[in-house]
């Protein structure tokens, strides 16, 4: 079969986006920038000074930190970072931390002071952590997503200067995506292009799943949802994605792949799939063509969106979920555009107010929506029309429709969730 115009364009973007990382992104980032300050320092820090967005702060605050001994909070992260975080390990900077250096953690917060700030002059995502000890200071910046990390200063020397916003690295365009091309890209993808990226994807999701659903992390939103509702295939999907979150959510030291930077994201893209294609005994093939759709659609829609905003990403995930498992049962672009469609208008109006335990709760809201969607088109050709709500007559212009209510519409929500949680 004949190879879309973007095929290299979207198994680019797929490698980019599907990255593992251990522990909510957020603190994880946070993390990242004290570590690579401190190694720009050289020396033990004596005071530290974060300097963070508003989204960063609503996503760090309730979040525990993965090895930290259950720590939570952004000052928690910067300790993690100094302490025992491994900056060339990117996202997964706090995966080889020793138990000695968790004690340490502690210790570290207790002499040093750190002092968290607002900053970024209305950028949406900003981190920047400087670190003071021995007469000098150095800082480690990082803008609009996680590991773009744009400067490491030590005193006023520039050690590094870079990232996509210093023009150093260019991401792929992600506005060659659209619903119509990833279908025809799933339908002809040479698996071998993405078996390496799909494949970590359902090893390293299925595993932070399976230890989900064995209990005894955060409020069980998974295990839950198997006992109320029992042992069908549509409740196995939203309970899968649920569990993932309820490990990662309460510091789970597994790590997950995540999507558009946010690993409840990764979670509810492809676990649902992944629970769909092992019921139906799909063949690897058919599962990695699958995935590649859910993980494509939730992109697709997350550029328009941003990284962070008030719009929970679940529902982007979701919606991506279950074009997976529409494609994975044999549904194509009629199928997939108006499963998406149905779906954005049941659950747009969720509301992201952080990182916390209560995100498996909303993944299997937005899986369920998901799912309805579908079943709603494929039960009778039922859907939502041009002119109901924020729908509007084709996919495209429908997701261009939620891009800008979670863009623009959804700014003041923002600062009012933040105004909120800061106050609470």
């Amino acid at each position: 079969m004949e190879r879309t115009p973007h095929y290299d364009s979207y198994v680019k973007i797929l490698q980019e986006e599907l990255i593992p990382a251990m522990g909510c992104t957020e603190p994880i980032a946070i993390a990242l920038a004290a570590a690579r300050a401190r190694q720009a320092l050289g020396a033990e820090p004596e005071a530290c000074r974060a300097e963070v967005s508003g989204n960063i702060v609503k996503n760090v605050k309730a979040v525990t930190v993965p090895n930290t001994g259950g720590l939570k909070g952004i000052e928690a992260a910067v300790a993690a970072g100094i302490v025992g975080g491994r900056p060339e390990l990117e996202l997964e900077v706090l995966s080889q931390v020793t138990p000695e250096e968790i004690k340490a953690m502690r210790d570290f917060l207790d002499r040093c002071p750190i002092k968290v700030a607002l900053g970024g002059e209305g950028r949406i995502f900003y981190i920047n952590v400087t670190v003071i000890g021995g007469g000098h200071s150095a800082c480690c910046e990082i803008m609009d997503f996680h590991t773009n990390i744009t400067r490491v200063m030590r005193d006023e020397q520039i050690l590094f200067q870079g990232g996509v916003t210093g023009g150093q690295t260019e991401e792929t365009d992600r506005s060659v995506l659209n619903v119509e091309e990833i279908v025809q890209f799933a339908d002809c993808l040479d698996v071998a292009d993405v078996e390496e990226t799909l494949g970590r994807q359902i090893d390293y999701n299925s595993a932070i799943s399976e230890q989900g659903l064995k209990g005894g992390w955060g409020a069980e939103v998974g295990r839950t949802i198997r006992s109320m509702y029992g042992d069908s295939l549509p409740v196995r999907a939203r309970a899968a994605a649920a569990a993932g979150s309820d490990a990662r959510m309460s510091g789970c030291e597994l790590p997950v792949i995540i999507v558009s930077g946010s690993g409840n994201q990764g979670m509810t893209a492809s676990l649902p799939v992944i629970e769909y294609a092992k019921d139906r005994g799909a063949s690897r093939e058919e599962l990695l063509r699958a995935l590649a759709v859910a993980d494509l659609i939730t992109i697709h829609q997350k550029t328009s969106i941003g990284r962070l905003s008030a719009f929970c990403g679940a529902v982007s995930a979701g919606s991506g979920a279950a074009a997976g498992i529409a494609y994975l049962e044999g549904g194509r672009y009629e199928v997939i555009a108006h499963t998406i469609a149905n779906a954005l208008a049941i659950c747009s109006g969720m509301i992201c107010d952080g990182a916390k335990p209560s995100c498996a709760a909303k993944i299997a809201s937005a899986v369920d929506a998901g799912l309805v969607g579908y079943h709603m088109y494929l039960d009778g050709e039922h859907q939502f029309v041009d002119g109901e709500g924020i729908i509007h007559k084709g996919v495209e212009n429908t997701i261009g429709n939620v891009g800008r209510l979670a863009r623009q519409g959804m700014r003041q929500t923002d600062e009012e969730i933040l105004d909120i949680m800061v106050g609470s």
